[in-house]
């Protein structure tokens, strides 16, 4: 039987992969801090520990517990538009903490690294986001996402570290985190329905994203350490209609049988519109379910429903206010 660590096994991605990973027969591990998932997230039959990646020692502990077979890792503060006033938080997590986990991953000689990504690296005007062009993010998220990327191939390269590398965008489903006001649109609109309040939309909605239900790509991630010709490859892995946010929150409404309530913010600085070519994965991997978008979003909200609407939690350590979003700022 493999031993698989599942680093933010308790939030939302990781916990499906979680899942998979055990459907598979694996024994998996759970790393997660609890401070963007839930133990409710956490699959029957997984061990739980309770660690900060960021910590060394914690790391360290859990690697010297265990023989993993593959980590696959998913931890992560995921805000791209956030992590320009969050520098500091953002790559103490995103990249510091993710070279402890390669750090001990080489030491123990795993048999393979699966890296959530993002296509975030990627930046803006290069749609549709192919893996053959060279990235040039845009935010500090995007940066410490690539950053890591190049860390597995220099890892690769000097220790031999098997690695994959997915590149995932704008997924949604159950287990969300919809009481998160920064990150994930359909889950924010959800929440803010279920508690009344108006759909809020940062400039004219005609953004445009791909977004992608959770069941569609959670499996493929953890059945990448069986497939050999995925092996050091980089996969873009997601839906591949582009839709406009303003779609969108008509039928995140449609979904509670309700009527589309919006209100237009201030637009941000954030790429227009981003949606990627998936060709790689469905060579490498076959083609997998494709749910629509009304089907998905009626599956979560079904979900949504059963959790009910939460309080929106604030980020409470913000390190440059300046161009911060009115509506993200602090209330001391």
């Amino acid at each position: 039987m493999s031993v698989s660590l599942v680093t933010g096994g308790a939030g939302f991605i990781g916990s499906h992969v979680a899942q998979a990973c055990l459907d598979r027969g694996d024994e998996v591990v759970v790393v997660d801090d609890l401070s963007g998932g839930y133990r409710e997230n956490l699959p029957v039959g997984v061990r739980f520990v309770a660690a900060d990646i960021t910590s060394r020692s914690d790391i360290e502990a859990l690697f010297d517990e265990h023989a993993f077979d593959f980590v696959y890792h998913l931890a992560a503060y995921a805000a791209e538009g956030l992590s320009h006033f969050i520098r500091g938080f953002n790559y103490t997590n995103n990249v510091v903490g993710t070279m402890n986990l390669v750090n001990a991953s080489i030491r123990q000689g795993i048999r393979c690294f699966v890296f959530t990504s993002s296509i975030a690296v990627y930046g803006a005007g290069q749609v549709p986001m192919d893996e053959s062009v060279q990235p040039r993010p845009e935010d500090p998220y995007g940066i410490a996402k690539y950053a890591v990327e190049l860390d597995l191939a220099a890892a690769h390269r000097m220790f031999g570290l098997e690695y994959v590398v997915f590149r995932p965008h704008n997924v949604y489903g159950e287990g969300q985190n919809i009481a998160d006001r920064y990150r994930n649109v359909i889950g924010i609109f959800m929440n803010q329905v279920m508690r009344g309040e108006p759909m809020s939309i940062f400039g004219d909605g005609e953004q445009t994203r791909a977004f992608t239900y959770v069941g569609d790509v959670a499996p493929v991630i953890a059945r990448a350490v069986e497939v050999p010709a995925a092996c050091g490859q980089t996969f873009n892995i997601g839906a591949d209609t582009p839709q406009t946010v303003n779609r969108l929150a008509v039928i995140v409404a449609e979904a509670f049988d309700a009527k589309p309530d919006i209100v237009h913010l201030p637009a941000r600085n954030e790429v227009v519109h981003a949606y990627a070519s998936h060709e790689r994965v469905r060579e490498v991997f076959g083609q997998g379910p494709a749910t629509s978008l009304d089907n998905g979003v009626a599956c979560m909200a079904a979900w949504a429903r059963q959790v009910g609407g939460r309080e929106p939690v604030r980020f409470k350590g913000i390190e440059v206010e300046k161009n911060l979003p009115p509506s993200w700022a602090e209330v001391v």
